[in-house]
């Protein structure tokens, strides 16, 4: 059977998005949220049929491997497809946040009132229909779905082809308990078709989608930023950075520095680059790199100071740092790696940081007031944190609930988008007759005017 070309697929399957997402928009919150609880519901109920589909792509990745010598890499690779009840339950329980967050549709972020008795107002409204591109787990598909849904904008989400049969079983459960709500069919739809050029033309598709978000590594969100024919709403791109100060409580700054890069390496604000001032480095870099190399498994890449400082490290059983070479200070590395420099002070870190272009995430490590207050003022970074870690740029850790992921972007919201930044908002205004002047009908014919009307 000849394939459905791409555009053709794409143009059919968003064809009915402008109708049904004014539908979803008018949704109450009482509806919406009943929704989310029995989707939560469902998923539970569904275990067993989700784990099943889960385990016939989870064969399907471990055959693709079959002809491969690489064993731990296809062992890596189906541990990351393979799911767990434990996973199901996260799912549901991550809806049932949602639903538990306040609804931002029609919220009203400010108002006030001009000389002449105009009322005016800003209201939060959905910002409309939103592609999702991700190379992530299903529990981003669901997330993605439950905070556009909740937000009243209509997701279009494209997932990994590794989890096909389980976005199916997990999208077809979703999308009956919805129905079963009093939702509108069609309230998001998941795009089932693995091909690579499915995802491009959903990414082309300016016509039909508002908004694009990419939930992925470097390769996906530099395909998304140089195609998408929309704005790009999450744009996670930028690096993080660490800053230890001379004055700083050394053992606190250690365990922030571990957590910022060990806890999920893989994440767009782990630790990229520590930046430690140099007058400390002798008394904290020799045990800090240690524990990274040795505990936690970290590629360290350094600056020449911190090399001599480490010394060659070559004795039998242990692991060396390496020399940093120039782009490992501007990579996001999303892994187990970690550049290492020493500077002579705070300016200088601060110039490290502008010249190595986007900061995502940036931390400092230190005592002193003025110098917290002076990283602060000058860092730009959707985020800046001092002595907290760099993971905690994040909607839960805001109190914000779940985000559908961060963004450094100057144009939209900085930090995490969670469903106040899946809005915009409008101005509403009431008035009382006000007009603007000069009026082109003159006073003088105001009492013939209404004399005339019916």
């Amino acid at each position: 059977m000849t394939k459905v070309p791409a555009k053709l697929y794409i143009d059919k399957l968003l064809k009915e998005c402008r109708e049904i997402v004014r539908a979803i928009a008018l949704l109450s919150s009482p509806i919406k949220n009943k929704a989310l609880y029995a989707m939560a519901d469902r998923l539970a109920a569904d275990e067993k049929k989700i784990l099943a589909a889960n385990d016939k792509d989870v064969d399907a990745v471990g055959k693709s491997f079959e002809a491969d010598v690489m064993k731990d890499r296809m062992k890596a690779a189906v541990a990351r497809v393979r799911m767990t009840a434990d996973h199901i339950k996260e799912m549901a329980d991550r809806l049932r946040m949602i639903a538990e967050l306040p609804d931002p549709v029609g919220a009203v972020t400010s108002r006030w009132e001009q000389p002449n008795g105009l009322q005016v107002s800003r209201v939060r409204v959905p910002i409309g229909v939103i592609g999702v591109v991700s190379e992530l787990s299903p529990l981003i598909t669901v997330e993605s779905i439950g905070l556009c849904f909740k937000s009243g904008n209509l997701c279009v989400f494209r997932g990994a082809p590794e989890w096909s049969l389980t976005q199916q079983a997990i999208g077809t459960c979703l999308s009956e308990a919805a129905k079963q709500s009093g939702v509108p069919i069609g309230a998001w739809i998941l795009v089932e078709r693995p091909d690579k050029d499915v995802a491009v033309e959903l990414i082309r598709s300016g016509r039909s989608l508002d908004a694009i978000i990419p939930r992925g590594g470097a390769g996906l969100r530099k395909a998304v930023t140089e195609q998408a024919k929309m704005p790009v709403l999450c744009f996670d791109g930028g690096l993080t950075h660490m800053y230890v100060d001379a004055d700083t409580d050394m053992p606190l700054a250690q365990n922030v520095a571990i957590n910022s890069k060990v806890q999920m390496a893989v994440a767009s604000n782990s630790l990229d680059t520590l930046l430690v001032q140099q007058v400390i480095g002798r008394q904290f870099l020799p045990p800090l790199i240690n524990r990274m190399l040795e505990e936690f498994k970290i590629e360290v890449r350094a600056c020449p100071k911190t090399m001599a400082l480490m010394g060659q490290m070559a004795m039998t059983g242990h692991t060396s740092i390496v020399p940093a070479k120039e782009e490992d200070w501007r990579t996001q590395f999303q892994g187990p790696v970690l550049a290492v420099k020493m500077v002579a002070n705070l300016d200088e870190a601060l110039e490290h940081m502008v010249a190595q272009g986007p900061c995502l995430t940036a931390v400092i490590a230190t005592t002193s007031y003025q110098a917290a207050m002076q990283f602060t003022r000058e860092v730009d970074a959707s985020a800046v944190l001092v002595n907290a870690s760099s993971r905690l740029n994040a909607g839960d850790s805001y109190g914000m609930g779940c985000d559908i992921g961060l963004s450094g972007s100057r144009l939209h919201a900085k930090g995490p988008i969670g469903l106040a930044q899946l809005t915009c908002e409008k101005y509403v205004a009431f008035g009382s007759g006000q007009l603007r002047y000069p009026h082109p009908v003159p006073e003088t014919y105001f009492d013939a005017i209404m004399l005339k009307r019916p």
